[in-house]
């Protein structure tokens, strides 16, 4: 068995051959099923946020500004060429098409953790600063704070592919993962790879600690002023305004930590390659449904968008 994979591999000279579930077979045809569905309700759910947020005057607040940058182009980074290798015998990708990968993939995971930490911010300021919400949070604010959030994400992720590009592969080019990311890049490298490893530790410490702490002091913050409140009422409604913002921020971090704050020459590839599934699929997958379903003001606003695209198409 050995031998063939080697000779398999051989035929593909400069490429990367994705491993995936090769190893398990029978997982392949209801994974492609899991993954397709769930691209097409992450694609479907994320442009009707977004259309909503940009066509209904009501969705003009920051919190809405801020939702439509979630998970915009993350799922098509890797996904298609996921579905691709398991509906085919060639589990390969090229060494340019997998560099291109890893550096969306992490300019877009970085640009997710800020905007993720601008929304708490909103909230914070919605709830512990009500009468002053207007004048903080005003629109050249949320638009330089999305700046920001892509702005760091790029300098991330162009670190990063520096440092990669950089790293000879010896042997057999096999990446124990569903697509290419850094961690198993430079696991895959038959070079001392010190540099990287304490690199990336360092920027995901910056970029993954930084926004969680800042979302948590909110958080801190919003707890207090909420527990000011003297009817049970309106502590439910103060909370209800939260509840979804960290409800994704947990979907988000708690596989980024796991994954990136370890060495990435001693993680466990195996379990590494079904939580960057995750999160790179499930996550985005639900958050459109976790804002839409508990939330009365996306809900009005898409049936408001139903009513006038079912009207124009009538006429």
């Amino acid at each position: 068995m050995k031998s063939n994979n080697q000779s398999f591999f051989g035929a593909f000279v400069g490429d990367f051959f994705l491993l995936g579930v090769s190893d398990r077979p029978w997982l392949e045809l209801p994974l492609f099923v899991i993954l397709l569905v769930s691209y097409v309700l992450a694609v479907l759910g994320n442009i009707v946020i977004i259309l909503a947020s940009q066509l209904d005057p009501l969705l003009s607040s920051p919190m809405y500004i801020f939702l439509s940058h979630l998970d915009l182009c993350y799922t098509t980074t890797t996904v298609p060429q996921m579905l691709f290798n398991m509906g085919s015998s060639r589990k390969t990708i090229s060494y340019s098409g997998c560099t291109v990968q890893y550096a969306i993939f992490h300019w877009l995971g970085c640009t997710e953790c800020v905007v993720l930490a601008a929304m708490a911010l909103d909230r914070y300021v919605a709830i512990c600063k009500p009468l002053r919400y207007t004048v903080i949070m005003h629109r050249p604010l949320c638009q330089q704070l999305v700046a920001t959030a892509w702005l760091s994400g790029f300098g991330n992720s162009l670190v990063q592919v520096v440092l990669t590009v950089k790293l000879p592969f010896c042997g057999q080019r096999v990446l124990n993962n569903f697509f290419c990311e850094v961690p198993a890049m430079i696991k895959l490298s038959c070079a001392n790879t010190a540099i990287n490893d304490a690199t990336l530790s360092v920027l995901v410490a910056f970029f993954v600690l930084v926004p969680l702490v800042l979302i948590l002091i909110s958080y801190g913050f919003i707890a207090q002023a909420v527990m000011r409140i003297k009817s049970s009422k309106g502590q439910s409604k103060a909370f209800g305004t939260c509840s979804s913002h960290l409800v994704v921020v947990s979907l988000f971090y708690l596989p980024a930590i796991y994954m990136y704050l370890q060495p990435p020459s001693s993680y466990s590839q195996d379990q590494g390659k079904f939580i960057s599934l995750f999160y790179s699929i499930i996550t985005p997958t639900l958050n459109p449904f976790i804002y839409t379903l508990r939330n009365k003001d996306v809900k009005g606003a898409l049936k408001r968008l139903w009513g006038r695209s079912w009207r124009l198409f009538q006429s």
